[in-house]
Order: structure tokens, then C-alpha cells, then sequence
């Protein structure tokens, strides 16, 4: 697992652009599903046949970054942000676009720190002039954090935890169930972070009788951090709701129940902000009864998302007893 996230993490990937962690992920997974595809928006698609129920297991693969809007005479780039990105998580960070241009975040001077806007910050990618800066980068070319994976005991710090911690484990679910009793399609989405536009269509064209997503949570246990009830290393957290979902009574109680079954520790998670892939993929059509299960993430959006791997492993475990069991 630790190989995998470490793969999985440092592959770029913003929303839009997802064509180099989209063939990570096809090289883990081409051996062990029965089909493969991928649709037109780039969702990644495999099946693993059964006889039962057409169930949708999903994680997006895309991360947050940012999108060049112009570049000045002195070769700064200036910038809007691909999903919830804070400027006070940027100052000093540095990016990398996908051609290996790398970039350092700068910000113009002000009176007061709280004004701080993404408007009032550039990348410095070290050219001096505009005609320069534009034989590395164009306007609209996307750039994600610059960071490497490191493992830290049980824990894992990264970028894109948000959401390659649910593809390792959907990768790792795939590769090991045997004989699912659902007729199962595990679906790499793209454009989460933009608006949960690729589990949209791709749960359309599937048309599934049930969906879990795999996606990450905040938690509760930093200093002073607000009240919830989930916190790294105690096992992945069954969704009650968030804000773009009320996740379905038979989902909920179906982890629930496999949960306790197999002694799998797991904790109940309500977020009061932020949305997963569950809040497209249960509006599909005439409706598809729909959870998700989550991996407790401390730093979410952040260059430095922090989770723990036993989470990830009990998140496998847990997805594998319900295909199987």
C-alpha cells in the first residue's frame, strides 16, 4: 500500500488534465478486471463480472491546482485556482506544470496580511521577460503542488491525498477480491474537484442498482481543531451525510453491518461542508441508492495532506467483505 499511495500521489494530475495519474492507474489495474475503458470525459471504467447487482465503486483521481490567466511583461504568471485552494496555503509553496516548469508563489505587498487573494499573488518561474516565460508555460496550462511523498510510521504526507488514498484503495480491492456477488464496475473519476462532473456521466452510462465512493474526510483530532467525531489511525468512516448528500439507509447500514461483522474498526462520519462523488452519482436517473466511505485526512487541499495507511488497509478489507461476503 505504502508503494502505491507513494506512486499514486506524486503523479500529476490536476482536474482536466488527467492523463498521467489516468495511466498510473490503467498499468495497476489492466490485469485484474474483466473490462477496461475509458469514456470520453476520461473516467477510467473496469468491471469485474458477477451475477448480481450492478454496484458502482468510485474515486476521483484528479487533485486541485491552479490554471495560468496571464502572464506580465517581466515573466510573472498570474493565476486562478482548479478547486478549494486558500492563498495562505500557498506563500513560499512552490508548483510544477506538466512539461517539469517549476514554480514559486509570490504575493504583491500589502498593509494587512488578511487581505491576502489569489489576485494578489503570481508564480515566479525564474524568466525575465514575457516572450521568456512563454517558452515554458501558456495562459491556461495547470500546474499542481510540488511536493514529494513521505511516510512518517503508519502515516503518509502527500499532495492529492484528496482523492489517490480512495484510488489505492479501489487499486487494492480490485486486485484482490476473488469472486464478487455484485457485478461490479470500479470507476476512476475525473473532475471531482470542479464539481463531481466525471462521476455525473459516468454513473449515467453505467446505470448502476447501487454506488459507494471512496473519497476522504476531515477530522477532529488536531489542537483546537472544530469538533468531529473522526481522527486518524481508528479505521475508515462510514458517511452519514455531508452537503451533497443524505447517503442511503441500505448503503450505511450495509458497511455498517460488514464492519462489525468482520471486527473491522470504523467510525461515523457527518461532514458540514465539502461534497463527494456520492452527490452526483445518487441522482442518477430515477435515483441510485448510494454511500461512501471515507478516509480520515488531516490538512485536506493542502501541499501536505496527512492520512494513515492502516485506515487505507481497513478500507480494503472492509470493501472486500462486502463483494465477497
Amino acid at each position: 500500500m505504502k508503494e502505491l499511495v507513494k506512486k499514486l500521489t506524486e503523479a500529476f494530475g490536476p482536474s482536466g488534465e488527467e492523463n498521467k495519474i489516468r495511466e498510473v492507474i490503467l498499468d495497476e489495474i489492466k490485469d485484474y478486471a474483466d473490462e477496461v475503458r475509458v469514456d470520453v470525459l476520461g473516467n477510467i471504467i473496469a468491471r469485474k463480472k458477477g451475477a448480481g447487482e450492478k454496484l458502482m465503486l468510485a474515486a476521483h483521481m484528479d487533485e486541485v491546482g491552479v490554471i495560468v490567466t496571464n502572464i506580465d511583461d517581466k515573466g510573472f504568471l498570474r493565476f486562478s485556482n482548479i478547486g478549494g485552494i486558500s492563498p495562505f496555503t500557498l506563500i513560499g509553496e512552490r508548483v510544477v506544470f506538466e512539461n517539469g516548469t517549476v514554480g514559486v508563489f509570490g504575493m504583491e505587498k500589502m498593509d494587512d496580511i488578511k487581505d491576502l487573494k489569489l489576485n494578489k499573488m503570481f508564480i515566479d518561474i525564474g524568466a525575465r521577460t514575457k516572450e521568456e516565460a512563454q517558452k515554458k508555460v501558456r495562459i491556461g496550462d495547470k500546474a499542481v503542488y510540488y511536493r514529494n511523498c513521505d511516510i512518517i510510521g503508519d502515516y503518509v504526507t502527500a499532495k492529492a491525498l484528496d482523492d489517490r488514498a480512495g484510488c489505492a484503495v479501489l487499486i487494492k480491492v480490485l486486485q484482490n477480491v476473488k469472486s464478487s456477488r455484485f457485478d461490479t464496475y470500479f470507476v476512476f473519476t475525473v473532475q471531482e474537484e470542479v464539481g463531481l462532473r466525471g462521476a455525473k456521466t459516468s454513473a449515467f452510462g453505467i446505470g448502476p442498482d447501487l454506488a459507494i465512493a471512496v473519497d476522504v474526510t476531515k477530522t477532529g483530532d488536531t489542537p483546537e481543531s472544530e469538533k468531529m467525531a473522526v481522527e486518524l489511525g481508528k479505521g475508515p468512516a462510514v458517511k452519514i451525510m455531508d452537503r451533497s448528500v443524505i447517503c442511503h439507509p441500505k448503503i450505511r447500514e450495509m458497511l455498517i453491518d460488514s464492519a462489525e461483522k468482520n471486527n473491522i474498526p470504523y467510525q461515523l462520519e457527518v461532514l458540514e461542508m465539502g461534497g463527494t462523488d456520492t452527490g452526483a452519482i445518487h441522482l442518477t436517473k430515477d435515483g441510485v441508492p448510494s454511500g461512501c466511505l471515507s478516509i480520515p485526512t488531516r490538512y485536506i487541499h493542502t501541499p501536505s495532506e496527512m492520512a494513515s495507511i492502516d485506515d487505507m488497509e481497513k478500507a480494503v478489507e472492509l470493501l472486500l467483505y462486502v463483494l465477497e461476503k
